[in-house]
């Protein structure tokens, strides 16, 4: 068996899991399964390739209303071409756990308009049912129309063109600020167990010691929540959490309070700045000695040559009809080529990547079965799952427990 290369020096892989593929037209292509979306064994079959490629983590997108490209409208747009409609991305990946053994599981959850309490016993069971795999991504979101889907309060669309007036700016600083104290309450509801308080004495009649549960007493401009978690300290003691970000105040939450951010620079330049912002924002927090991975995300459109690719890509724009546009950098080409891609922006500082398939799932089997190998052929990716944690697998340690004595 070969030397896997150092944790340092490897390239850590995530997948993008979404519908039949991040092209809006993935679903028309031959080998789509656009019949099989809404069901277990869809999901299985694509986290199974994965974990067969040996990738790290999956990813799995969720939102609160119908996937929209219309942003102003109060609701869906009116195109029928796309595919509209989710799984619940938590409950997807707590169904696939059982069925796989080491690959890690990071549903995406909406943390705007939602409670954390909730959340944490659902994410602290999933990592209870995949033997400590579990992560969460956490998603702000900025529309009425996911407002409206509760009642609770108004929100003011959040255009892109917002965020650069100082109105916008301010509105979307306090929503993150918001998904911060989100985060907070979430780990302090994963440790208001200790590792021990489960003591399960028939003898003595003691199932817990209750000294060991802990009241977290949260109180914020957005939560008060006393807790504790009904669910006992999950087994990494603090799953994963994950952010996607794209600019300044995304960066700082990720900084402040994530284990993994998810990243969309389009060329090598724009990495180092990224870095040095979350680098910044994680200093700023105090969190110097903790790792933070940076992921750089990239849609993949692959195929055995760089023409075969672009036709591809050619095909699902005509039958989109229009070109496809999107948050992170297209890749059309070659798995040689992308490990080119990937080989250079590890050495400019991004830990991972996280690979968006254009369309599933042609994409997923050239990611697993023709990237996966030409990375372990240059030594930049492990040939064998190193860890039976998802923390492991990034190399993060399991946390002490803030409550313990």
């Amino acid at each position: 068996m070969s030397t896997p290369p150092s944790p340092a020096d490897r390239i850590r892989l995530a997948v993008a899991l979404d519908g039949a593929g991040s092209h809006p037209a993935a679903w028309r292509e031959p080998e789509a399964r656009a019949d099989e979306l809404f069901t277990a064994g869809y999901w299985v079959d694509l986290v199974t390739e994965a974990e067969q490629g040996l990738v790290d983590l999956v990813t799995i997108e969720d939102g609160l209303s119908l996937q929209t490209e219309d942003r102003p409208r109060p609701g869906p747009d009116p195109r029928t071409d796309r595919v509209r409609g989710r799984l619940d991305a938590v409950l997807v990946a707590s169904r696939v756990a059982p069925l796989t053994r080491h690959i890690g599981l990071v549903p995406t959850a909406v943390v705007t308009h939602t409670e954390p309490f909730h959340l944490s016993k659902a994410i602290a069971t999933l990592d209870y049912v995949s033997g400590g795999r579990a992560g969460v991504r956490v998603r702000v979101a900025t529309q009425q129309r996911d407002a409206a889907l509760f009642g609770r309060r108004d929100l003011t669309d959040l255009t892109y063109a917002d965020l650069d007036t100082p109105a916008g700016a301010a509105r979307l600083r306090d929503l993150f600020d918001e998904a911060a104290d989100y985060v907070e309450v979430l780990r302090r509801l994963w440790d208001s167990w200790e590792d021990d308080a489960e003591i399960r004495d028939v003898a003595t009649g003691r199932f817990i010691d209750r000294d060991k549960v802990h009241y977290i007493d949260f109180e914020g401009r957005w939560f008060s929540v006393k807790g504790p978690s009904i669910t006992p300290r999950p087994p990494q003691g603090q799953p994963v959490v994950a952010a996607l970000a794209h600019r300044s105040v995304p960066f700082e939450l990720v900084g402040r309070t994530t284990d993994l951010g998810f990243v969309t620079p389009h060329e090598t330049s724009q990495i180092g700045p990224i870095l040095d912002e979350i680098r910044s924002a994680q200093a700023a927090a105090g969190r110097d000695e903790e790792t933070v991975h940076v992921f750089g995300d990239l849609v993949v459109v692959l195929d055995e040559s760089e023409a075969a690719a672009q036709d591809r890509l050619a095909r699902l724009d005509e039958a989109a009809g229009e070109a496809y546009r999107c948050d992170a950098d297209i890749f059309t080409g070659t798995p040689a080529a992308l490990a080119d891609r990937l080989a250079d922006w590890h050495a400019a500082g991004l830990s991972g990547f996280r690979l968006r398939p254009a369309a599933l799932p042609d994409d997923l089997r050239r990611i697993t079965r023709g990237l996966a190998p030409e990375l372990q052929r240059r030594g930049l990716f492990h040939d064998r799952y190193e860890a039976s944690t998802l923390r492991g697998l990034l190399g993060l340690p399991r946390p002490a427990n803030r409550y313990a004595a």
